[in-house]
Parts: C-alpha cells; structure tokens; sequence
C-alpha cells in the first residue's frame, strides 16, 4: 500500500537542551527545598529517627536524579530527537533506552497548535502540539520560523481550516 517510509531527518533546536536544564533545575531544588525543610522540622521537633534517615535518603536520590536530569539527559533527549513531514504522515521518533517510532496520518489530525512557556519564549522556540481523535502528539523545541511555517504545513496537508 505504502512504499518504504524514510526514517525522520529533522532535529529539535540545541538552545532546547538549555530549557530542559534549567526547568529541570527549578524543579530539583524545589524538591531539595521541601527535603530541607523536613530534615530541619524533623531535627526540630525530635521525630522518630528513622524519619531522618528517609529524608536523607530522599535527598541522596533527587541529588543523584537531578544530575541525570541536568547534565546528561537533555543533550540525550535533544541528540535522539527526530521528526518529519509529509502529505501522509507525521513521524516522531524518540527514545534513549526504549526507541518509539510513532506515524500519524494526516487524515487522523484534527487540530495542530503552538505551545510556548516562558522558558521556550526566552530562547524563541515554540512546541508543536498535534492532536488526533484518540491522543495529542508533541513536538518539543523548535524555532519560531521553522515552528510557524510547520504548524501550516500540517494544517495544510490535514485540511484544517482556521477558526475565526
């Protein structure tokens, strides 16, 4: 029915791996934040001493996961990263450990919309947001040009017609 669908070529932005890290970053110190916190009231108020122990674990761990998350992880995430558009079908593939290689045809997109956080608007990217009648698909990190002029495409080649 189809011919031999190419693999996706196109990469996410690079100032990606620089929002990962910092979203990352705010939200491990506000888990280390809130550790430290316990750790105080629990020295304060005496607790039962194995509720320290927890603690500290607690935080050994989200100091381990947020070294992943910091350092390694984004420059993974952003190195994996694949995308592609044509008349057919979009194709996302992802993965470091467990590979996902996801097609969605342009007859199943319903809507397609441009997400930006003030993290992705700092550094001027966009996500793209694709929604289908069963999920919504993202695209994270792409550059405003290449973003708008992607999001038409696919409103093009599904047929969407704009709402006003």
């Amino acid at each position: 029915m189809y011919s031999k669908i190419e693999e996706p070529k196109k990469r996410i932005s690079e100032k990606a791996m620089k929002v990962w890290r910092i979203s990352e970053t705010i939200i491990n110190v506000g888990i280390l934040v809130v550790l430290g916190v316990l750790y105080y009231l629990d020295d304060y108020f005496e607790w039962t001493y194995w509720i320290g122990w927890i603690i500290l674990g607690l935080i050994g761990l989200t100091v381990l996961s947020a070294a992943w998350e910091i350092i390694i992880e984004p420059s993974l995430k952003q190195k994996y990263w694949r995308y592609d558009v044509d008349e057919e079908f979009i194709q996302l593939k992802s993965g470091i450990w467990k590979k996902q290689h996801q097609l969605i045809p342009m007859t199943k997109v319903q809507s397609v919309e441009l997400v930006q956080g003030p993290l992705l608007r700092k550094y001027q990217l966009y996500s793209i947001s694709v929604g289908t009648m069963g999920s919504s698909h993202q695209i994270p990190a792409i550059p405003e040009e290449e973003a708008l002029e992607l999001r038409n495409q696919i409103a093009h080649y599904a047929k969407i017609k704009e709402v006003e």
